[in-house]
């Protein structure tokens, strides 16, 4: 049975609690890839933007998947999502596997590892895209299955639910490290973790009944769905998307905006409403609340590595250590919604998030780093559950449109603007780093690039380790010749560099 007049079926809903955990496993282990200088950085080549920039790829196709099924899946049935969603693990993990084989040949340097690496680029990318497509369609199935099933109560036990995505970014976390000296030599092992939870949430789902959408059971027409979400509603997300594909694609503006105003047009023709004012609402705030939890915690790993390196700890710790925090205050969601509300407690936590991310972000002891982050974790824990829940509560005639609709303009948003934007702060603070240690270095190590807000300069390893090459030929020559040229290139290191490279000389 599937609603709170009977016994609901709580093997499919730990099914979902699952299947979403298999998200989280995905989502981790592609932040430490991404991240860590050893992986992904080092085997294909990849500055902070453009490590964001594949990241992103794994997260912007989920919102057009679960959206589009959103629209769908009263026809198709969950249990086909649920199938969807598996094969696009699968493929993942073939292409990544494509990818690894393609750069990690023996004897493979110079135009062909950089030929190579492009190549593997393709599949990385494309492997990412099906992912974040994977991802999407757990998220359409599992929110509207359990706001069914629990439709009396549908904020606590979508925020029980949701506990299944930290509690995924804790255990996911610690396997990750646990097997760190192992991904050094063949990162594919943490390709493989993502397997273990996807099996498990398609052998207990797989005879389940899923419910009848709480929408249809009610007798709300297909229309009466679109016009909850409205004209609005569907320009934000649909500007979003064709931005995205444009991107993707190579669209010129003229055929990015001709597709938005012909979707949009054709939308109103058919729903003719500009969508609930709360709804609304709620869209534009679940842009920088999406941002605040996962693009932090995408970058969070590689953030957090040299402090957390200089007190003897993996930078991995400080997301478990968070995920940790929003997997037990989930699970005891109720009363804290029963006695805030879900508004009160969307505001509360979106304090304690600012002023955890501030302190976090000028934190240098061990100590006062977990205490920021502290603060920063009970901020996070219920922005996305709470306001799926408030949605689903609000907008009942939306259906599984608006539940989802609104997770997929969040994960949109962190995608293709959030996450490459935290990127380019990165590079930004490590020019300022650089001109005030070395002046002048970065003009001559650094590259152009572009994403979603524009233009960014981003250090260049390729260039960057073409101008030591000079440095240790002179310390190589003071080890034959006995002189004290090492001790200068130890003092001045960048300009002695620097200097063979504009003259050509041998300094």
């Amino acid at each position: 049975m599937t609603n709170q007049d009977s016994e609901p079926d709580m093997k499919m809903f730990w099914g979902c609690f699952i299947a979403l955990i298999t998200t989280a496993f995905a989502f981790i282990t592609r932040a430490f890839l991404v991240n860590v200088p050893d992986f992904w950085p080092a085997d294909f080549g990849l500055d902070k933007v453009q490590g964001q920039e594949l990241f992103g790829a794994g997260i912007w196709p989920f919102a057009i998947s679960i959206i589009v099924f959103s629209l769908i899946i009263d026809r198709v049935g969950y249990r086909f999502a649920m199938l969807f969603s598996f094969v696009c693990y699968a493929l993942y993990a073939i292409l990544a596997f494509q990818a690894y084989g393609i750069v990690n040949v023996e004897g493979l340097e110079g135009a062909a590892l950089e030929t190579a690496q492009e190549k593997a680029w393709g599949y990385l990318y494309w492997g990412s895209v099906i992912l974040g497509l994977g991802n999407g369609t757990v998220e359409a199935f599992i929110n509207p299955v359990v706001a069914t099933m629990f439709r009396k109560d549908k904020t606590k036990w979508l925020n029980i639910l949701h506990a299944g995505w930290p509690g995924g970014l804790v255990l996911g976390g610690i396997l990750t490290i646990m097997l760190g000296a192992q991904a050094a030599e063949d990162w594919r092992i943490l390709i493989y973790l993502i397997a273990i939870p996807s099996v498990v949430y398609l052998v207990m789902l797989m005879k389940v009944t899923f419910p009848v959408n709480e929408r249809v059971a009610a007798g709300t027409s297909y229309r009466e769905m679109l016009s909850e979400f409205g004209v609005i509603g569907a320009g934000i997300a649909g500007f979003l998307i064709f931005k995205q594909l444009g991107m993707v694609f190579g669209w010129s503006d003229g055929v990015v905006y001709g597709l938005l105003i012909a979707s949009i047009v054709a939308y109103g023709a058919y729903c003719k409403s500009p969508g609930r004012p709360l709804l609304l609402f709620l869209c534009l705030i679940m842009m920088p609340l999406a941002t605040t939890e996962l693009g932090t915690d995408a970058a969070i790993t590689g953030i957090m590595e040299e402090p957390l390196k200089a007190a003897g700890y993996h930078g991995l710790w400080v997301l478990i250590y968070t995920s940790a925090i929003m997997t037990v205050l989930r699970f005891y969601a109720g009363p804290i919604v029963h006695k805030l509300s879900p508004l009160g407690l969307l505001a509360a936590c979106a304090a304690c998030a600012v002023v955890g991310l501030f302190w976090l972000s000028s934190a240098s002891g061990l100590l006062v780093i977990f205490a920021a982050a502290t603060l920063y974790g009970i901020g996070k824990t219920f922005f996305w559950p709470t306001t799926l829940g408030v949605v689903s509560e609000q907008c009942p005639k939306g259906g599984a449109l608006t539940l989802n609709a609104i997770a997929g303009i969040g994960m949109l948003t962190v995608g293709i603007v959030g996450g490459p934007l935290i990127g380019e702060i990165q590079e930004n603070h490590a020019k300022e780093a650089l001109n005030k240690e070395k002046p002048g270095v970065y003009e001559k190590i650094s590259k152009p690039g572009n994403y979603f807000l524009g233009g960014y300069t981003a250090i260049d390893d390729k260039k960057l380790e073409a101008l030591t090459i000079p440095e240790k030929k002179e310390d190589a020559a003071s080890d034959d010749n006995g002189t004290e040229i090492a001790a200068a290139s130890d003092d001045n290191g960048t300009e002695i560099a620097a200097a063979s490279d504009d003259n050509g000389t041998e300094i």
